[in-house]
């Protein structure tokens, strides 16, 4: 019952002992980004799963433009093909793309269509958000679900709507971004904190000379380029990213109350508390009872709801103190020695958070 607090305390030296990490794995290059791509396309060569022509007309439309494109006039036709389906292609287009290169594509159906597995993409464009066009796909679509369905019953694993295409994209406009006129950057952190903040700085500096990064605020360090005498932006950002920092991390609860999980950072501290813990369980029950006259009387037969209340306290944990801890190790110790399952040490973490023992963020999901 209690095996997600005894993971934490397995896995405390671990996170103790993990030592500096790289510069790009803890900050973002300003101006180094993706950008996301969408289009709206036509998926074809399905096993009788697309959308129903009557339910989703803008498949017929968008089908009916594709075969107008390329030279087949259906003006007046009625056609309902079970084969095919309207969708919304996503991409994201990796910083410095070339044309020419490919990206990965996902395929997710909008109609009512059944299952996308087994079809395929057919030509469509991909625009960002200034409505220009960056890329092509096509391709045949890989899903990740399974759908079976008979007369009266119907199985569906995963989700068969929804598909990938590796490398099913190929990138036709490239993102004008002259990184060598660059005079400074930006890094921004992903958990922004001043500590981790004023570390790169001082290794930065360490590295390339005083005066090289200058730290703007908690999420913020600002590379100056020009003081930087070791080739250009491209250089010197290889090097910047790979030069080893230990981070500082706030101390932070997380706990799940769906499954019941607990995750504890290694600084989490708590006062010196008493816990008292226990379960009420109330049942009602609902009966009923017929009563009727007596024999030759006068009357008629009525029925009389009977209630009975049944309530059980189970006896607890009783009034159990933990001491006020100084490591991850004695925390985990002395909630566990209160004996209660997962869900009930949620609760409990809550009541100490409240009374203002727990010294640590509190997260709940």
């Amino acid at each position: 019952m209690l095996k997600p607090l005894i993971l934490v305390l397995c896995l405390a030296p671990a996170v103790a002992q993990a030592g500096p990490v790289r510069i790009k794995d803890l900050v973002e290059f300003d101006g180094v980004r993706g950008n996301d791509l969408v289009g709206y396309g036509l998926v074809v060569g399905l096993n009788g799963t697309g959308d129903g022509i009557r339910n989703a007309p803008f498949t017929e439309e968008i089908m009916s433009n594709l075969l107008e494109r390329l030279g087949v006039n259906i003006t007046g036709e009625e056609f309902r093909p079970k084969n095919v389906a309207a969708v919304f292609v996503t991409a994201n287009l990796p910083p410095f793309a070339r044309a020419g290169g490919r990206i990965d594509v996902t395929v997710s159906a909008i109609g009512d269509a059944k299952s996308l597995l087994g079809g395929t993409l057919v030509m469509t464009p991909l625009n960002g958000a200034d409505g220009q066009i960056y890329a092509v796909a096509q391709g045949t679509i890989i899903a990740g679900g399974m759908s079976a369905a008979g007369e009266a019953a119907r199985v569906v694993q995963g989700v068969p709507t929804a598909g990938t295409i590796p490398a099913g994209a190929y990138v036709e406009r490239e993102v004008e971004f002259d990184f060598t006129a660059l005079d400074d950057l930006r890094l921004a952190l992903r958990s922004p904190d001043f500590t981790t903040a004023a570390r790169i700085e001082g290794a930065i500096n360490a590295d390339l000379g005083r005066g090289a990064a200058r730290m703007l605020d908690a999420g913020t360090v600002l590379l100056d380029l020009q003081r930087i005498q070791n080739g250009s932006p491209a250089h010197v950002l290889s090097r910047v990213e790979n030069i080893a920092v230990e981070p500082e991390t706030r101390a932070r609860v997380v706990v799940d109350q769906r499954s019941g999980t607990i995750v504890m950072g290694q600084d989490v501290r708590i006062s010196r508390v008493a816990v008292a813990q226990g379960n009420l369980t109330l049942r009602v029950e609902e009966s009923a009872m017929v009563v009727q006259p007596n024999p030759f009387a006068e009357g008629e037969t009525i029925v009389v709801p009977q209630t009975s209340i049944d309530m059980q306290a189970e006896p607890g944990t009783g009034l159990a103190e933990v001491s006020g801890s100084t490591s991850l190790s004695e925390v985990v110790a002395g909630l566990n020695a209160l004996g209660v399952a997962p869900h009930d040490m949620i609760n409990i973490l809550k009541s100490i958070n409240a009374a203002g023992a727990l010294h640590a963020e509190f997260v709940v999901n």
